[in-house]
């Protein structure tokens, strides 16, 4: 049985706050869409590198979108891949795919070919739409998935620049499957019917890949059900600053985080569509410079970011051209939140950032910090509305208040479960419908929830989860790797930086060995920063290298 604890927390709500949502307010997430695109057909959906995207915009082209992949004999279910940057085609993929009843495969964009073909394999993806640059890592793999169809863009091609189908060979001198252009793709669904999918609640929406305890990714079943709880719930946490505006202006968003991450996804996306918003995209978040240059002349209401992009655009001087002047809530998470970054935000912003937590499991949002608080609490908040939140020992028994346990979250944004893997579905639900995270916390007598430590080895870099058990495979790969060991340690720039201990095969080995060879098989934010080299690494008595003993060592 679920636990019946009081829910103590609410008393912490924002006035006006529900105790609860109705996640059957819609059956799908096309359902929440149809309403934005017809109440809000006028106003500009999304903007990116000085282009816009009305509402009817989105919609025309995501219908056209979703006829071509409809004329390819694709069943309902069929997994469709995304490989972009925040560019305005992700929204019109995004949307297509959904309506035409397919399920949305988010790729990150700098995937090596190793990563790019598991996730491909492992979805089943029999679709993708991608920005050109990233088509080579494709085709280095395409053969090995099910993938049949590719549309492929540009970023000219929202500048109504069409795209050309490719005819290059791949790396082996192979033809590829042939490339359709974006604009092409829109432009030969507009001379097909579209057939609107009738989705049920409990169909599956996005397969949102992950890591986990063994490092494998792995896709979390984000149910239509799941995430349209999650829109509910973030846009009830956040009405109380949004209730008493002066006026009824669409509320512009900063989508610096990227779309394929799961914040981003809901908050920024899903969120900004629902409440007919405007979303910034930002393609390249890293370039501070461009980004600054790239928000010039909005009035900006909304800033999601992690605690890197906070702290990277406060030690830039062009901070200070942004009209912040409306800024209603900037809400961080993905990653802790550093209370010298909360401080000088605030400074600078009159604006407190408000922490939250989640994960890719709970679509993410699972705590927050009231919407309406004036100050950085340390905390990542209390329970959102219909989600309980228990803390709990390894015997699944609740913890006292102020007692260190396992975080375990209940709610309807929690995942169906893992793809094809019900082994790991089973060892991360409790008989009572828990999710247990793996993070350690502790909840305090009012119910608000603070980490204190992480039960798995993850790192976390720049607000993306990093498993060590992947790093260490890659790198025990290398012939002259005798034994590998990944932690992670301090870093200034990404809050966390990982970091090897490798015992030598080859006593010639050296660090730029190592480094070179995860630059080839690793995206940029998983590859080592460091190298120790050692004679040996600290083991329990049944030959487990104890990562922990390596934590220890680093301080």
């Amino acid at each position: 049985m679920r636990s019946r604890m009081e829910r103590t927390w609410l008393k912490a709500y924002p006035p006006g706050v529900p105790t609860d949502i109705d996640p059957a307010r819609y059956r799908s997430l096309p359902d929440l869409l149809d309403e934005s695109f017809e109440a809000f057909a006028s106003r500009q959906a999304f903007a990116c590198m000085g282009r816009t995207l009305t509402y009817a915009e989105l919609d025309v082209q995501s219908r056209n979108l979703g006829a071509w992949l409809q004329s390819k004999g694709l069943a309902r279910g069929a997994r469709v891949a995304i490989m972009m940057p925040n560019v305005l085609q992700y929204p019109v993929a995004m949307a297509a795919i959904l309506r035409a009843g397919y399920v949305i495969v988010n790729v990150n964009p700098l995937y090596t070919p190793r990563e790019l073909e598991h996730q491909l394999a492992d979805s089943g993806a029999e679709a993708i739409v991608l920005l050109e640059p990233f088509d080579a890592v494709l085709q280095a793999v395409q053969r090995n998935t099910r993938v049949l169809h590719v549309v492929v863009t540009s970023i000219g091609e929202m500048m109504g620049v069409s795209m050309a189908a490719s005819d290059s060979l791949t790396s082996d001198g192979q033809a590829p499957t042939p490339r359709t252009g974006f604009w092409d793709a829109l432009a030969q669904g507009a001379r097909s019917p579209f057939a609107r999918a009738d989705l049920k609640p409990d169909d599956l929406a996005v397969l949102q890949y992950t890591g986990g305890t063994t490092g494998v990714s792995k896709g979390a079943m984000l149910l239509h059900r799941n995430l349209i709880a999650n829109v509910l719930q973030s846009e009830a946490w956040r009405e109380p600053l949004t209730r008493e505006r002066p006026n009824a202006d669409p509320i512009v968003t900063v989508v610096a985080l990227p779309l394929y991450h799961i914040f981003g996804l809901t908050v920024c996306a899903f969120l900004t569509m629902r409440a007919g918003g405007l979303g910034v995209l930002i393609p390249n978040p890293r370039d501070i410079p461009a980004m600054i240059k790239a928000l010039q002349g909005y009035a900006i209401n909304s800033f999601p970011a992690v605690n890197t992009l906070y702290n990277a655009l406060l030690n830039d001087p062009g901070f200070a051209t942004l009209d912040l002047s409306r800024l209603l809530l900037a809400n961080g998470g993905g990653m802790a939140i550093q209370q010298g970054v909360a401080a000088r935000w605030f400074e600078r912003t009159g604006k407190p950032i408000i922490e939250g937590y989640g994960l890719s499991e709970t679509s993410p949002c699972a705590t927050s910090n009231p919407s309406n608080g004036t100050a950085f609490s340390g905390s990542v908040g209390v329970p959102l509305p219909s989600t309980f939140i228990a803390i709990r020992d390894d015997d699944g028994r609740d913890v006292a208040n102020g007692e260190p346990g396992e975080i375990c979250i209940f709610g309807p944004q929690v995942m169906a479960g893992y793809w094809n893997r019900p082994d790991e579905t089973a060892s991360v639900m409790t008989p009572d419908g828990y999710f247990k995270s793996g993070d350690i916390g502790i909840m305090d007598e009012r119910g608000f929830v603070r980490i204190v430590d992480r039960k798995k080895d993850m790192v976390i870099v720049s607000g993306f989860n990093v498993y060590p058990n992947e790093i260490e495979d890659v790198v025990a790969s290398h012939p002259g790797v005798f034994e590998v060991a990944a932690i992670g340690v301090r870093d200034e720039h990404s809050g966390e930086a990982v970091k090897l201990f490798v015992v030598r095969r080859d006593p010639d080995l050296s660090e730029g060995d190592i480094l070179a060879f995860c630059r080839e098989r690793l995206t940029g934010y998983k590859r080592p920063k460091a190298v120790e080299f050692c004679d040996d690494l600290p083991k329990s008595n049944v030959g487990k290298i104890l990562r922990r003993k390596l934590r220890d060592r680093e301080g």
